[in-house]
């Protein structure tokens, strides 16, 4: 059955995980309880997620957010570069990257807008994809240090994401501003309390805003109105809960503020791509790499 790859067996107590991996086996479909960046680069595959199956190209960024699920077939000489941030983290002493219009993009707005259940994939120039791979390849160095190196794993990791960010053509892209502080806020409150029972109206007096400019304002921001972002939240916290815990699923629905079991199911559905049991049912507790404890890693390849 495919498996739900937790933070808390892989992470090692830090907020960031990276690898780069030549594959040549499939990768069965599998989720994941934190946010996965995997940047590809040369060789041959193809990409399996609720919206179905395509082949996967050089260049292209595949960015999961936690609940997401995905999986890798017909993999011949392919090379995925992953880069994968704690849930926890991103609320915490990552939080700050949300600040920065450029990653709020890529970690936030795309992935968690209306039907992509979680799961966004862009393109971007080949040569800025093999440059994000070898900070990638350092970044994993830097992890498997003897001694701890948190200020060069930060600097590493912002390296990858500026030249992914600066990697997307710009004739496609608008430039974003940086955040209102009124949604900040409001994205702030949400993540902080997703089980309370929200209303616009809650969220603009908090803000001393009017409700339909706080929507407007969000949809600039974030992509979506505060309550389908607060939706997009429950989601990502039920996908852990069941995962997780042995909670029956309608109580996992009332924890994360989705009382009714058949709403809880439905809505759960239409952002993750699959039942609450069927998510349930293709999770499992591993400590697998993000992509698969078999795949060789390029820096094993090279010394066999």
């Amino acid at each position: 059955m495919p498996a739900t790859l937790h933070e808390h067996a892989l992470f090692a107590g830090g907020p960031v995980l990276a690898g780069v991996h030549r594959l040549d086996l499939d990768i069965e479909s599998h989720a994941h309880d934190f946010l996965e960046i995997a940047v590809i680069g040369t060789g041959r595959g193809r990409h399996v997620t609720s919206q179905g199956e395509h082949p996967l190209r050089r260049g292209q960024v595949i960015v999961l957010r936690p609940g997401a699920w995905h999986g890798l077939r017909d993999c011949a000489d392919l090379v995925v570069a992953n880069c994968c941030l704690s849930a926890q983290a991103l609320r915490a002493e990552l939080a700050a990257l949300y600040d920065i219009p450029m990653l709020r993009r890529t970690l936030w707005t795309d992935p968690v807008a209306s039907g992509t259940h979680g799961v966004a994939v862009v393109t971007v120039d080949p040569a800025a994809a093999e440059e994000a791979i070898a900070e990638i390849s350092l970044l994993e160095r830097d992890l498997g240090a003897d001694q701890g190196r948190p200020g060069r794993v930060l600097g590493r990791l912002i390296t990858v994401l500026g030249i992914l960010a600066d990697g997307r053509d710009p004739e496609r892209e608008t430039l974003e501003p940086a955040i209102h502080p009124a949604v900040a806020a409001t994205v702030a409150r949400l993540e902080a309390a997703p089980a309370h029972p929200w209303r616009l109206d809650d969220l603009a007096r908090a803000v001393n805003l009017d409700p339909t400019y706080l929507g407007r304002l969000f949809r600039r921001y974030v992509g979506l109105t505060p309550l389908d972002f607060l939706a997009r939240l429950r989601a990502e916290r039920a996908a852990t809960l069941l995962a997780h815990s042995a909670l029956p699923a309608a109580r996992v629905g009332a924890a994360v503020g989705w009382d009714d079991p058949t709403y809880f199911a439905r809505r759960f559905r239409t952002l993750v791509g699959l039942t609450p049991t069927e998510y349930r049912r293709r999770s499992r507790s591993a400590a697998l790499t993000p992509l698969s404890a078999p795949a060789e890693s390029k820096s094993e390849r090279r010394s066999s």
